[in-house]
């Protein structure tokens, strides 16, 4: 039933533009991790609400959410990290072309390396995380020192396809890695500053509010 809703939720999403079906496209062919349909929608809506002034991305990829974000956020600054070289230069010529050149300042590097450089745009009013998933605690941990007062926390891909709550995982790569996002879930959960909810849309996202 779940997966029925989900579908039905999909073909009610308005259709994006030109430039979104084209990367959503680019994506599915070269089997880029962006985020899913009802996800990233359910993530625009919460920024809609907020109104961030200042935005961090960890895992920007070809730079689909980044651009999703500035695009229903027009005044918000948004700073995004990538480490993949090919992928870095696909989301530079994304936001050249969508004319967001301004608005989206892309960091080549690993986030876990560039935290210097990240902290010049500090504070944010949200950050949000989707890249390497067993690095979650780390990138959260890191990051979150330069949240604003009242900033919340994004994290994408807490359910991982529903293998969270699967025993049988015979793959080893992917059940250490499901270990990994149900230890950070635990973790997350249980954070004496943060409340969290996980919300069972696209690929599973976790919202947290500094208490």
């Amino acid at each position: 039933m779940h997966g029925e809703i989900e579908q039905y939720i999909e073909q009610m999403i308005p259709k994006r533009t030109e430039l979104f079906q084209q990367m959503e496209k680019l994506a599915l062919q070269q089997q880029v991790p962006i985020m899913e349909p009802t996800g990233i929608e359910a993530l625009l809506q919460i920024l809609r609400i907020q109104k961030p002034a200042s935005i961090l991305e960890v895992g920007a990829a070809i730079g689909y959410s980044a651009l999703r974000m500035a695009d229903a956020l027009p005044n918000a600054t948004i700073v995004t990290i990538e480490r993949d070289e090919e992928r870095y230069s696909q989301a530079e010529s994304f936001f050249e072309q969508a004319g967001k050149q301004d608005q989206i300042y892309l960091i080549k590097g690993d986030a876990l390396e560039v935290e210097a450089e990240v902290k010049r745009f500090a504070p944010f009013d949200a950050i949000f995380i989707d890249a390497a998933k067993g690095q979650y605690r780390r990138f959260f941990e890191m990051y979150s020192s330069y949240l604003s007062k009242d900033g919340i926390m994004i994290t994408d891909n807490v359910l991982f396809k529903g293998l969270v709550c699967d025993p049988h995982i015979e793959n080893r790569r992917i059940r250490s890695l499901v270990r990994k996002i149900h230890e950070f879930n635990e973790w997350l959960m249980g954070h004496s500053q943060y409340d969290t909810v996980i919300i069972p849309v696209g690929d599973g996202v976790a919202i947290s509010k500094k208490r």
